[in-house]
């Protein structure tokens, strides 16, 4: 067996990131052949990998690519097992990274399929690779969870403090970015369940109305004028769950939908996650 130096061990350890001690095992097992143990250290962390993925991933953030004019955005929920790990640069940058190519590349239908993509700005490798050397280094189970891509003029806002929520935005009109941006951030306070009040689940819609007419019935209303109040109620719900009737958070004197006639867009569909959420 090959002699394995102190600086042999250095220097695989200074191109993996992974313990001194793992460094020098891979040497051993490989003669001290530098590729060959950077190869093997890979293999072992995907054996390692496929025995945790299992674990649970309740912890993470939104990668957000969006841009108004290349019209196209694209949101991918990265997760992980920790807190800390989820605020990493390294962690933010390869979510983020995984959003750009949803949106800049071919699309994909799977998360194994945008896994296997080039990494933007990291010719040479995948982001499957990127996320396996993390996983090497930090061993914490990486999962790609939910991604969608929007073919638009786009804005985007990914929140990180109480909640983990990330909204994107896709509208139509010349706008700037900020006033969209703001409607993006309007989403994540005031979580609107649809966009107008066409696209509400009828279901919902139904349900609220049973309970309005059961209240009237209950404070003595005639049944000739139930309906007509039921409907005047359902008005304060639409303005509460929609997003174009609510009242804007910044100017409570007008609505979404008004706010973006003001500044020249309209807005046509929005996603608005928040993690754990199904």
């Amino acid at each position: 067996m090959a002699e394995i130096t102190a600086a042999a061990v250095m220097t695989l350890r200074n191109k993996t990131g992974l313990p001194m001690m793992d460094c020098k095992k891979a040497l051993q097992e490989t003669g001290g052949d530098q590729a060959a143990a950077v190869d093997w250290l890979r293999k072992r962390g995907a054996q390692i990998q496929v025995g945790r993925g299992d674990r649970e991933t309740a912890f993470g953030r939104f990668g957000i690519y969006a841009s108004l004019s290349e019209g196209v955005g694209a949101m991918v929920e990265l997760k992980c097992e920790s807190a800390p790990v989820a605020a990493t640069d390294e962690f933010i940058q390869l979510a983020d990274d995984l959003a750009k190519q949803l949106a800049c590349g071919p699309g994909a239908a799977t998360a194994d399929e945008l896994l296997d993509q080039g990494s933007p700005g990291q010719s040479g490798t995948t982001l499957r690779a990127r996320k396996d050397d993390m996983f090497n280094r930090i061993r914490e189970v990486f999962n790609v969870g939910r991604f969608v891509r929007l073919n638009g003029p786009c804005s985007g806002y990914s929140h990180n403090a109480t909640t983990v929520a990330g909204v994107l935005v896709q509208v139509q009109g010349s706008a700037g970015d900020q006033p969209v941006r703001d409607v993006c951030m309007h989403i994540a306070a005031m979580r609107p369940q649809a966009l107008n009040v066409a696209e509400l689940d009828p279901s919902v819609v139904a349900k609220e109305r049973e309970v309005l007419t059961e209240a009237a019935r209950k404070e003595g209303k005639p049944e000739n004028i139930i309906g007509k109040m039921v409907e005047g109620r359902l008005r304060n719900f639409y303005a509460e769950s929609v997003l174009l009737e609510q009242s804007f958070v910044k100017d409570d004197k007008v609505t979404v939908g008004k706010y973006a006639e003001q500044n020249g867009f309209k807005v046509e569909k929005f996603v608005h996650w928040v993690l754990g959420d199904k």
